[in-house]
């Protein structure tokens, strides 16, 4: 069963959700500043989740200094800018088997909880 987190070490966010979901050693930890994403692996995912831009993070600094907010971006933009820089990527990512959870909403948090502790 895959098992693999993406995440950024220097996110306070990133780290306080680790921590509240008591995250089992068995994890692959990659830090995405250390490690970048390759096309490959930004594919993968949006494969997984239906979209780049379900993993595109409008939070990012860059997005409001490269005024991105104020454009429509097409799915091969989106692949571009995750491409680009790290910070575009809307984390923790986290694969658990054939399930993927995408950003640090509470939502997202309390399901990958209980999908963490249902198996």
């Amino acid at each position: 069963m895959q098992k693999t987190v993406y995440s950024l070490s220097t996110c306070g966010t990133c780290k306080r959700i680790l921590q509240e979901i008591e995250l089992p050693q068995d994890f692959t930890v990659v830090d995405i500043k250390k490690e970048p994403l390759t096309a490959e692996i930004i594919d993968a995912l949006a494969k997984r989740v239906g979209s780049y831009e379900a993993l595109f993070s409008r939070n990012a600094q860059l997005y409001k200094s490269l005024g991105l907010k104020d454009q429509q971006l097409a799915e091969t933009q989106y692949r571009q800018y995750l491409l680009h820089h790290y910070t575009f990527l809307k984390r923790p990512v986290v694969l658990l088997g054939e399930q993927t959870f995408v950003g640090n909403s509470p939502a997202t948090v309390s399901a990958l909880q209980k999908a963490l502790h249902n198996d």
